[in-house]
């Protein structure tokens, strides 16, 4: 199993930082933030490009893609109606291709719920129907550099658009492009009245990408959930990709949380019998 971690959980250290400490950690790769680089991937040029992979790469890591895709841009919308915005979101979710691309990465994680969530007067079929058209545009893209784009369900504390990994899946197919699949979180998940290792087990082959985390928005082992039975069933359907640690409470700060939560999942391994 192949443990990563998202680079905005070190909000305040030098990307060069928090690949070394990541690492020291035992993480092999890092997620990262396209917020954390600039406020839009336009602005990150290929010399800096270049250097942010090399970094990496020097610390021992592998920037194995992209998540938070919109956050923090401004008139970019997956759901809308408009489709001037539409096509702007895109073409810039093919920029965001083409940075995942020169950073070494192969995967975008797509969440971003406020530019998906379903705007007046749109129904949940119509959304669906507008997310699909918007994506279906960035495929070619996708596949030219080798990327896969993974949608991420999400519960309804963030949102009202995709909250089930069933949900999560049909946009998938609606998509229709082996370089479109699914992401499952643990934290979305436990909002499912379906079991999560039952969810792995009925999705496993859509499944591309794997956050770890808890209900109380912080890591691995910090909260309730117990992730032996999690990681005994990602073994059982030999899912083979990263297992990402994402969180959205950075009040332990950044150390207690990177260590913490490798160290609990690297305890569960042990547990279950099984390697990282």
């Amino acid at each position: 199993m192949k443990f990563a971690i998202c680079n905005e959980t070190f909000p305040d250290w030098s990307f060069e930082k928090a690949c070394h400490f990541a690492r020291e950690c035992g993480y092999t790769g890092l997620e990262v933030a396209p917020f954390t680089l600039a406020k839009y991937a336009t602005e990150v040029g290929s010399a800096r490009r270049a250097e942010l992979r090399k970094t990496a790469t020097e610390a021992g890591l592998e920037i194995i893609g992209l998540h938070w895709l919109l956050a923090q841009t401004e008139g970019f919308y997956l759901t809308t109606p408009d489709p001037a915005v539409r096509a702007a979101t895109a073409e810039y979710l093919c920029e965001l291709v083409r940075l995942c691309a020169d950073l070494g990465g192969h995967v975008m994680v797509l969440g971003s719920p406020k530019q998906r969530n379903l705007l007046p007067g749109v129904s949940h079929e119509e959304g669906m129907r507008l997310a699909a058209d918007t994506l279906q545009r960035v495929v070619p893209e996708l596949e030219r550099h080798g990327v896969t784009l993974a949608i991420e369900p999400l519960g309804p504390e963030e949102g009202d658009f995709l909250r089930t990994a069933d949900l999560g899946v049909e946009l998938m197919r609606m998509v229709d492009s082996p370089n479109c699949r699914l992401h499952l979180d643990v934290k979305a998940m436990s909002t499912e009245p379906t079991p999560i290792v039952e969810i792995l087990r009925k999705h496993q082959a859509s499944i591309a990408h794997f956050h770890a985390n808890d209900p109380n928005r912080r890591g691995p082992g910090m909260g309730e959930v117990d992730f032996s039975p999690i990681f005994e069933t990602l073994r059982e359907i030999r899912y083979n990709g990263w297992v990402s640690v994402e969180v959205f409470d950075y009040t332990p700060g950044p150390e207690r949380l990177a260590l913490e939560s490798i160290r609990y999942m690297r305890e569960t391994l042990e547990k279950i019998g099984a390697k990282a």
